[in-house]
């Protein structure tokens, strides 16, 4: 029995020694930091003095500052990508799903965006949509049409980062769609043929619903990357873009937090961002509960 117990012991601290890396990751570099911004956000903090505790004054300021509704707005209509990059990388995957030649080679291709380095992209991109010289404005010239400066109107620079992010992560979401493609059995199709059922029939009642868990994990993760997203905008548009048309809201932190040295009221922003995403991801986990597929 003491042999039992020690055994025991001896593996309950060997469990312990297991997990304690990541709990005092998570204590550390995730736990703190979000204690220590939450009450940041109620002071008044430049980053590096002394946090002068000034209650909701943070929150107040907020309701009354237009340039964070705007980076709000411009964060929220970003994220019109979404639904643009599903759409796509489902066809892409459906029609790589297919046994034609090639089609190894393409996915790599279509997945060489996603493994390069953001920062190279940006500036790839920042060059194809210049307004002289662009190969963006040269392709369209080939067909009569003048392109605009697309980053530097405040019409067009929401749709060029659009572009831009649909096309960085397409080959990541097709990746995902194929996989789960692939894990369809036949039999579902050949069933469905067999009782005469059309393309779209067939997509409608087998091929979507059993990509939905896979959707759904696609739309919580973009959603929370899409409202973070700001290695993009300060690469290309470093100031905002005009008239403040391209800044997200993490953007906005950023320079409230470290160009401003608005600690304190930049805390408080991170705060109503992280309600917001907490907020989108549990209604999105309701509305999969009450439309969950079970394939059995």
């Amino acid at each position: 029995m003491n042999t039992k117990s020690s055994l025991y012991r001896k593996e309950m601290m060997y469990g312990y020694l297991f997990i304690l890396p990541p709990v005092l990751g998570l204590v550390i570099f995730v736990l703190f930091p979000f204690l220590y911004s939450l009450y940041g956000s109620f002071t008044d903090w430049d980053g590096l003095g002394q946090m002068n505790f000034i209650g909701l004054a943070n929150f107040k300021d907020l309701l009354t500052d237009d340039l964070f509704y705007k980076a709000m707005f411009n964060t929220f209509y970003l994220m019109l990508g979404i639904p643009i990059g599903l759409l796509l990388a489902l066809l892409l995957a459906m029609g790589l799903n297919r046994k034609i030649p090639g089609t190894t080679t393409f996915r790599v291709i279509y997945y060489i965006p996603v493994i390069s380095s953001l920062a190279a992209v940006s500036i790839m991109w920042n060059w194809a949509y210049n307004g002289d010289y662009g190969l963006v404005n040269q392709f369209l010239d080939l067909f009569g049409i003048k392109g605009p400066n697309w980053l530097a109107n405040k019409d067009t620079v929401k749709p060029a980062l659009i572009i831009m992010t649909v096309w960085k992560g397409l080959g990541y979401t097709m990746l995902l769609y194929l996989a789960a493609l692939q894990s369809v059995s036949r039999t579902y199709y050949e069933a469905a043929e067999l009782d005469g059922a059309n393309g779209f029939q067939i997509f409608r009642n087998i091929t979507w619903p059993m990509v939905k868990p896979v959707t759904f994990f696609l739309v919580v993760t973009n959603i929370i990357g899409g409202s973070q997203i700001f290695t993009e905008m300060n690469i290309m548009t470093p100031t905002g873009g005009p008239e403040y048309a391209s800044a997200s809201i993490v953007f906005y932190i950023w320079q409230k937090a470290f160009s401003n040295l608005q600690m304190g009221y930049a805390s408080a922003m991170a705060m109503i961002l992280g309600i917001f995403i907490f907020v989108i991801t549990l209604i999105q986990f309701k509305l999969n509960e009450r439309s969950a597929y079970d394939g059995d």
